[in-house]
């Protein structure tokens, strides 16, 4: 694995995220992925090879562990954990996308063009949006996946011992679970830190919405676009070749919109 490669990703995603997302990424990282990488991997290595039945019956004991383990505990957590990963990963995208736009422009007209956006990595029209359906597919996954768990198992927990008559085992049998205690342990670990996630998500989503929704107030409220559409440029945000002033004005790519933004 390139670690480089990695903690630049981590950097990004952390550059362009909110203190809630910042907290959010430190949560996954730390407390799920580590976890997940130093520990569980290691308490479910032997789950099929020492779950026990006293039974010598050909084919009875993978039928029973089919049928009480029909997924396992780390194949769904490392899916989980891809999932919920990835539209961080977008959002990185969508201002490199943004950032390449400008450059493009900036090399073709020279200094004089007309700015595409006044800060490609601030959240502000398609870059807003992106960034607030990131958060509801990460809610909404994490949802799924605790939903997933607790049909399998129930409560989130896993018994000492369950019986299981299924052919081709010739009666009730009795099967053994390895490690029940640390499995229930870090299972619950992994719940409760998915649902702490979860909630940082939400909370970062209603943080955005109330925050967008508030500006459009104070700007009067005559932008039908509001919340997501870029409204004024700031001087501390101006691009190289851009300057911004009260009377030239940029036209923004997204929407149409007419900022303060002069360009040089």
């Amino acid at each position: 694995m390139n670690w480089g490669a990695f903690e630049g990703l981590l950097s990004g995603v952390n550059k362009y995220s909110t203190a809630f997302g910042r907290i959010w990424l430190s949560v996954v990282f730390i407390f799920r992925l580590l976890v997940y990488l130093v520990a569980a991997e290691k308490v479910w290595s032997d789950d099929h090879k020492d779950f026990d039945c006293n039974t010598l019956q050909p084919g009875c004991t993978n039928v029973c562990f089919d049928h009480f383990f029909p997924v396992s505990h780390i194949r769904l957590w490392a899916l989980q954990l891809i999932l919920v990963t990835c539209p961080s990963l977008l959002v990185i995208m969508h201002v490199a996308y943004r950032e390449a736009r400008e450059q493009r422009l900036r090399e073709t007209k020279g200094d004089n063009y007309r700015c595409l956006y006044p800060d490609p990595g601030k959240k502000r029209g398609g870059l807003w949006w992106t960034y607030l359906l990131s958060l509801i597919f990460k809610a909404g996954v994490d949802v799924v996946f605790l939903y997933i768990f607790f049909r399998f198992y129930k409560n989130y927990t896993l018994p000492r011992r369950v019986k299981c008559e299924l052919p081709p085992c010739p009666n009730v049998v009795d099967c053994f679970i390895s490690r029940p205690t640390e499995k229930n342990i870090f299972t619950v670990f992994m719940v409760v830190t998915t649902c702490i996630c979860v909630v940082l998500n939400l909370i970062e989503a209603t943080y955005l919405v109330g925050k967008r929704c508030h500006e459009c107030q104070q700007a009067g409220g005559g932008d039908s676009r509001c919340p997501g559409g870029s409204r004024s440029c700031s001087p501390g945000l101006q691009l190289p070749g851009c300057s911004c002033s009260s009377v030239p004005q940029c036209r923004s790519a997204e929407g149409g919109s007419t900022l303060g933004l002069g360009c040089a």
